[in-house]
């Protein structure tokens, strides 16, 4: 943790670079969403390292010097505004999809995945896409017949490799699909979640820092093109 701190330190002396807090469903699309951004803003350097929203919270508490905060849901970026972290109250910058992900297995229902072994998410306490499929999974009245098969992943983008190591199915985000990573893992399956058993995913931002260039990427996140970004990358 020190050598992040530190390296994040280096990195905030150049009044043009900025650090942002991301995510890791947004591994994919952020590089994306960066470039658009210099088109318009060429001056700035974006940095950004990506973990789950609640253990990038936790180094936020702790003084890590980040600029703004992406994370995969709203709870987190207000529990850090109600301790007078953020300039201004958070928003919602896009709204996240999941669904259910093989190499193995061609016809991915809720219905076929009590048949299966193990199935992979990310863990529910401190990833918003794990809460999510453990939602999906009481609400279709499956919960007590998989939880025992259940195999925890630190974050959304991980549960690709326990899916390409050998768990049966997996529940990813979306925008995951998209990826490098799940395109050099040859075939694979991908079928979309029922929104409707799960609360939606509102992914909020949180401005930390007072600084112009962190704003404008602040504002940049809200604009028409960068939802269409979002939008051609899985989002709702």
């Amino acid at each position: 943790m020190k050598k992040l701190f530190f390296l994040i330190c280096g990195v905030l002396t150049f009044a043009s670079q900025i650090y942002v807090a991301a995510s890791a469903n947004l591994t994919y699309v952020m590089p994306k969403i960066i470039k658009a951004f210099n088109k318009k803003y060429p001056n700035v350097k974006v940095k950004f390292i990506t973990s789950s929203s609640g253990k990038l919270t936790a180094q936020i508490l702790r003084g890590a010097p980040y600029d703004v905060f992406l994370s995969a849901n709203m709870k987190y970026p207000k529990f850090l505004y109600s301790k007078d972290i953020g300039i201004l109250p958070p928003k919602v910058y896009t709204k996240g999809r999941i669904g259910l992900f093989s190499t193995k297995y061609k016809n991915l229902s809720l219905k076929n995945i009590v048949k299966y072994k193990t199935i992979a998410i990310s863990k529910p306490k401190t990833t918003p896409y794990g809460k999510a499929a453990v939602e999906v999974f009481k609400n279709a009245g499956i919960y007590n017949k998989i939880k025992n098969k259940l195999v925890y992943a630190e974050t959304i983008a991980a549960v690709l490799s326990y899916v390409k190591n050998g768990a049966d199915v997996g529940i990813i985000s979306k925008s995951l699909i998209f990826s490098k990573n799940i395109k050099n893992m040859g075939k694979f399956y991908y079928k979309d979640i029922n929104p409707k058993l799960y609360k939606p995913i509102n992914q909020a931002e949180l401005l930390i820092t007072k600084r112009k260039a962190a704003k404008k990427f602040y504002d940049f996140l809200l604009s028409k093109q960068a939802k269409q970004i979002f939008k051609k990358f899985g989002y709702q």
